[in-house]
């Protein structure tokens, strides 16, 4: 039935594997969402319908009700905002936004303006107003640590796991701005009018999220 259908927005890339692993052990079998090509996967037997979208663009699908609920990291929810409700972390998906700069990069006090490089201009700009720090903001949208490397940034703000990657790059994390975890996230509306289904799936997630 159409009405009582939940549609979620799950994201492509490193989270994908476990989404698809969390959905198997509540008994919903989504595996041919990881080699294909698609983006819309419905699924009459559990009544849901999957779209497979960037894992940026989840918090939209849902704060838009396009989708009733997703999955999405803290960093994702912080950057583009909005009402909507985060009644689970999943576990899974850790790692943790930083400052890093250039193992030789020493701020001089004769910069006028902190060159920044980021996927995350909102969460950037708010943390250096904080300490009061003059920005130009360079947003990029890959590759990030290559914009501390070749110098077109001072500094950079990006995720990091384990530090390989920045080690790689002669590159020091600077100061964490906060942790990440992938949340399942609900847009209110959705909730109130699918009140039943949506509750009853938060419900099974949240009881394999105990064992």
């Amino acid at each position: 039935m159409e009405g009582k259908r939940i549609k979620v927005a799950i994201p492509k890339g490193r989270l994908l594997k476990d989404v698809v692993k969390l959905f198997s052990s509540i008994g919903i079998d989504i595996t041919d969402t990881e080699h294909s090509r698609r983006l819309v996967f419905h699924y009459p037997k559990y009544d849901i319908s999957l779209f497979l979208v960037k894992p940026f663009d989840v918090v939209t699908y849902v704060k838009e009700g396009v989708a009733d609920i997703g999955i999405a990291g803290d960093d994702v929810i912080e950057e583009i905002g909005g009402n909507i409700y985060e009644p689970l972390d999943l576990g899974f998906g850790k790692c943790r936004l930083v400052v890093a700069q250039r193992e030789d990069f020493v701020m001089e006090k004769d910069i006028l303006m902190l060159k920044v490089a980021t996927k995350y201009p909102r969460i950037t700009e708010k943390h250096y107003s904080k300490k009061g720090i003059p920005l130009d903001i360079i947003k990029l949208y890959g590759s990030v640590e290559l914009a501390a490397t070749c110098g077109l940034a001072h500094q950079i703000v990006d995720l990091v796991e384990t530090g390989r990657t920045l080690k790689e790059n002669r590159l020091i994390e600077v100061e964490k701005i906060m942790d990440v975890s992938a949340k399942l996230i609900v847009n209110r509306s959705s909730y109130n009018v699918k009140y039943s289904p949506i509750n009853d799936l938060i419900s099974k997630i949240s009881s394999v999220l105990e064992d």
